[in-house]
């Protein structure tokens, strides 16, 4: 699902229009970048936690030539999916058919 399709789903659930729709959604996206940004984190219960963690910097290799890389330290994003998400996904999963 792609945005487009994600804005529009949304609006047709909570009965809103698709441009009201597009503005909450891309002010969650920027209020949870900037948090992010800060070090911070946006937990949504029951959902799951978007937190960041930092990467050391470290020696790599080009694929292509094999030629050792230095690749400078960073910050990556992450998502850790909340207990009732995962239920959800897994919701029927190792359950033995008849």
């Amino acid at each position: 699902m792609n945005k487009t399709e994600l804005v529009a789903a949304i609006a047709e659930q909570a009965e809103l229009s698709k441009k009201d729709t597009e503005k909450a959604l891309n002010a969650f996206i920027e209020i949870t970048t900037d948090t992010l940004k800060k070090k911070g984190s946006v937990q949504l219960i029951g959902f799951g936690t978007f937190t960041t963690a930092e990467r050391a910097a470290r020696e790599g290799r080009n694929p292509a030539t094999g030629e050792t890389i230095k690749i400078k330290k960073s910050v990556a994003p992450k998502f850790k999916a909340g207990k009732a998400l995962k239920d959800a996904v897994n919701a029927g999963k190792g359950k033995k058919k008849k």
